[in-house]
């Protein structure tokens, strides 16, 4: 009888590890970035896949945008300053100018672009993201500089678009 009920334990014992395991499983897989709906992302260069660890959408606007291209910061204007010093700090108004009108580098306000990917929010980020073939550098966060890793991140790099587009007409979530 007794050997019965040990085995009734042990049964349950390893029932209920295999449920923790799956839970502790779901919460990595969560905190991985494995849970996000991810779109394709390009390179402005050559159009070759842009990879971006997944852990780097963690707002719930940067995960919005990868899910939909849509920049939820258009409009919202404390987004929009925030994305004006980070396009001041990164020294963007020195080649775009003031408003990102373009001066020695392209115009970023439309509606002819450089690169007519930048028209929409997906194509603007790939761009200021991982640069271009006509000079600009990365700025995506440890494509800067790698080591220590230095760059904006996925949601400053939404404000930094959004407060381009408030200079425009067009809000690239058309």
């Amino acid at each position: 009888m007794n050997k019965h009920l040990l085995l009734a334990a042990l049964i349950a014992m390893l029932a209920s590890c295999g449920q923790d395991s799956g839970t502790k499983g779901e919460a990595a897989k969560a905190e991985s970035g494995a849970d996000i709906k991810m779109m394709d992302l390009v390179t402005t260069q050559d159009g070759s896949p842009l990879k971006i660890d997944a852990k780097l959408f963690d707002t719930p606007a940067a995960k919005e945008f990868i899910a939909t291209g849509k920049n939820p910061y258009i409009g919202v204007e404390a987004e929009i300053q925030a994305g004006k010093k980070k396009f001041n700090l990164y020294s963007c108004v020195a080649c775009h100018g003031g408003h990102g009108e373009g001066a020695v580098a392209p115009g970023l306000q439309g509606p002819n672009f450089k690169y007519a990917k930048n028209a929409t929010n997906k194509g603007m980020f790939e761009t200021i993201w991982h640069g271009t073939n006509g000079g600009m550098g990365a700025k995506g966060f440890g494509l800067m500089q790698a080591d220590p890793p230095d760059g904006l991140t996925v949601d400053e790099t939404l404000k930094v678009i959004a407060w381009i587009r408030s200079n425009s007409t067009i809000t690239g979530n058309e």
